[in-house]
């Protein structure tokens, strides 16, 4: 890459800067070596005064790349933001404060070395990229919410009050979900003891009179296609709408798990034992609560807690709700039929919150006794059923007698499908087995055209796959996120605000989107992949490994980008082995420049060097937290933040280990089952290519101890200086890398 730069560098001597490094040999070292047009230095690089010199050095002496070398890129980010200046600059913070001064002895050689190397990196970096440019075209804010229940009426509602058009499409032919079918729901206000009325009529008038909502009702997505900002959804309603939306809200709700599942409780062999949902449909009736036997009141009904839920053969979660409704459900019965006794027989209440106080009121009610145990039988006797419990609280045995069994079903997503259910969609793999539960596989409720499938990737219980700590209503489809009980168990209280949270990301979508930026985690990125087709020879790599599905495919396996989908991780980009994927900001070339600025020893100086590629997201700030603390590690290694482990390329550690580097050490999230990648699979893909690394030892005749793979999460600060250093010394006991003098 060719690129006329003209660089300042500007180095802070302050923050024990100086007392570490001595700043005019650094500054030497630097102006000698690299050549830059540029280099001061301030005791106060973020004081006003410094700020207000950096900006008018940009002005007067044309600078186009400025290299800030002071306290980590994760503070003083506005103080050292240029961006108004000028359009073409590229501006780079060095971190010589925590990684160098705060980390290591000071005024020692290896620490002098470390500050030089590290900001010859910076200047490398600058000289190798662009500043990145917005793909902006022409975008629609209006949002598409599918689910007309307790979360899509709310997202509607709070969406349309912030100005922006709303299409809410309903598979049936009335709003409200499954609480609109309920008579009345468990204590949501002070003092959370009394059941309220259900609310939901009021809210859909106020849905559907709103002059900034569009209603479809009886109506389920064709399909939908292109990208966030330009989606084309077709609505089936007898006929086929198209409407033109930015961003979407699946808000889908759930379904209750499958009774004839639980045979072992009795469903479907004797017809007094329902469900919680059975309950409310009589309820709602008017008819009040009947034996489906015989049709007479019962005088005794025992409710089974967990049903299904909480069980490692069905649902191994909680399904949160399940204990509140057998309450509600309870008091109903009390209400209105007093002389009715009613058993709650559970695992353990789990009644969150201020629901605690429903529960003690619940506990108060004569004809109400609650006992803990397993079911172990379900028989029945004459006119009763006859239920065995053990592990009580008794230390033995009890026999609970009723008329009626009411199983406290649990709950799914309806994203979920039965991977066990025998359909066109949920085939078996090529090698015999069942997939894992997902709504890719068969749910076809967005009917995306993607080329990684129609809905949303799921987790293995069926609710979509997201980061569910740091951003839990993102999903693996940008601009396209889930709420409500489709995204995990919750009640009519809870799904009310979790819709508002996903109004603002909806919105906050089409915004950034509309002026070309990303979402998360890398809000605000203006750089998109761009690709040399020309050398591309459709290993389909990139288009596989994308978790975003950003890429489609032409007939012959050519990507076809998307750049609305893309989250910028640059995964991508570390997977093509042709190297034709960068960004303006971020590419392969620019990171290899970096490795080749370092300096590395002649062998008789027995110096190590190690470059180590560390995750921006968790890596970064746990190593940046750690240096916070004055923690000391060793000085041979220099380190590099990428996007996300998946997006270290292969080259980057044969151009480390071909100049001479002794190790490499990544750090990066964690995954797995239980992954903690911002970027979902990036550091699994990292894992895997390390195969290829190890191949690429054998052939340069080095140990596979030279390159080390560690799971670093955000609160790891006090760990890792034992991560470095432990992996420092065991690539000294290997020894040096013999391609050092070469």
């Amino acid at each position: 890459m060719s690129i006329e730069t003209k660089v300042g560098v500007y180095i802070c001597s302050g923050c024990d800067i100086a007392k570490s490094i001595d700043i005019e040999k650094l500054s030497q070292t630097i102006t000698k070596d690299t050549k830059v047009e540029l280099l001061k230095t301030n005791q106060f690089l973020c004081s006003t005064d410094a700020i207000t010199e950096i900006r008018n050095d940009i002005i007067n002496e044309n600078l186009n790349r400025v290299v800030i070398a002071g306290c980590s890129p994760r503070v003083k980010i506005e103080e050292f933001d240029f961006s108004d200046v000028t359009t073409n600059l590229l501006t780079e913070r060095v971190n010589i404060r925590e990684l160098v001064a705060w980390s290591h002895t000071p005024n020692d050689e290896e620490t002098e070395s470390l500050a030089e190397d590290y900001i010859k990196m910076g200047i490398a970096r600058t000289r190798n990229l662009e500043p990145a440019e917005p793909f902006i075209q022409d975008t629609c804010k209006d949002i598409l919410v599918i689910g007309g229940g307790v979360s899509g009426l709310n997202t509607s509602l709070s969406i349309a009050e912030a100005g922006y058009k709303v299409i809410l499409v309903e598979k049936e032919d009335t709003l409200g979900g499954w609480v609109g079918k309920w008579k009345s729901s468990f204590p949501l206000h002070f003092p959370f003891t009394s059941l309220e009325q259900n609310n939901i009529p009021d809210l859909i008038n106020q849905v559907v009179r709103h002059e900034n909502i569009k209603v479809y009702k009886s109506s389920t997505i064709e399909k939908i296609t292109g990208q966030p900002g330009q989606f084309t959804a077709y609505i089936k309603n007898g006929s086929i709408t198209e409407v033109n939306v930015g961003s979407v809200v699946q808000a889908t709700g759930w379904k209750p798990y499958d009774p004839n599942k639980l045979s072992h409780l009795g469903y479907g062999k004797y017809k007094n034992i329902v469900t919680n949902v059975m309950i409310e449909e009589m309820v709602k009736s008017g008819n009040g609560i009947k034996k489906p036997s015989d049709g007479k009141t019962p005088k005794s009904v025992a409710f089974i807690q967990c049903a299904g839920s909480r069980d490692e053969n069905h649902l191994p979660y909680c399904s949160s709700v399940c204990c509140r409704t057998s309450l509600k459900q309870a008091l109903y019965i009390n209400e209105s039929q007093k002389d009715t006794k009613i058993f709650i027989l559970y695992k353990d209440i789990r009644t969150p919150g201020e629901s605690e106080l429903f529960y003690k009121q619940a506990q108060q009610e004569e004809n109400i006794f609650l006992t803990k145990g397993e079911v172990e039988s379900i028989t029945e006797e004459a006119n009763e059923l006859v239920i065995t419990l053990s592990d009580t609280l008794f230390g033995e045995n009890v026999v609970v007698r009723a008329e009626m069994v009411v199983l406290a079903t649990g709950m799914v997503p309806s994203t979920y499908v039965d991977p066990f259910e025998e359909n066109e969609e949920n085939k078996l793999t090529s090698d015999g087995k069942k997939e894992a539960a997902g709504a890719e596989q068969g749910a076809k409720i967005l009917n995306l055209t993607y080329r990684q499938g129609t809905d949303l990737p799921t987790l293995k219980y069926g609710f979509p796959d997201s980061h569910f700590i740091c951003f839990p209503y993102e999903t693996r489809r940008t601009a396209i996120y889930a709420t409500g009980c489709v995204r995990e168990p919750m009640d009519s209280g809870a799904a009310e605000n979790d819709a508002l949270g996903a109004a603002m990301k909806a919105i906050q979508a089409v915004e950034l989107i509309s002026q070309g930026k990303t979402l998360l985690p890398r809000v605000g990125d203006l750089s998109y992949p761009e690709f040399f087709l020309q050398r591309c020879t459709q290993c389909k790599r990139c288009t596989e490994e994308c978790p975003f599905g950003t890429l489609d495919e032409d007939e012959k396996g050519t990507p076809k980008p998307n750049p609305n989908r893309c989250r910028r991780c640059g995964i991508c980009m570390g997977a093509c082995p042709e190297r034709i994927i960068s960004f303006k900001n971020y590419s392969v070339h620019s990171i290899s420049a970096m490795i080749k600025s370092i300096d590395i020893p002649e062998e008789d100086e027995e110096k190590f060097r190690i470059i180590g590629f560390v995750c921006e997201n968790d890596a970064y700030p746990a190593l940046d937290a750690s240096s916070f603390r004055h923690q000391q590690f060793d000085p041979a290694v220099r380190f590099i933040p990428v996007r996300c482990l998946g997006s270290v390329n292969t080259i980057w550690i044969n151009d480390a280990l071909s100049n001479g580097f002794d190790g490499i050490l990544l750090m990066g999230c964690k995954h797995g089952d239980d992954y903690q990648c911002h970027f979902i699979r990036g550091s699994e893909l990292a894992n895997t290519r390390m195969e290829n690394v190890q191949e690429k030892l054998k052939q340069l005749v080095l140990e596979p101890e030279r390159v080390k793979i560690e799971i670093v999460a955000i609160d790891d600060a006090l760990k890792i200086p034992d991560m470095i250093n432990d992996f420092v010394a065991q690539v000294k006991d290997v020894g040096q890398n013999p391609y050092k003098d070469m």
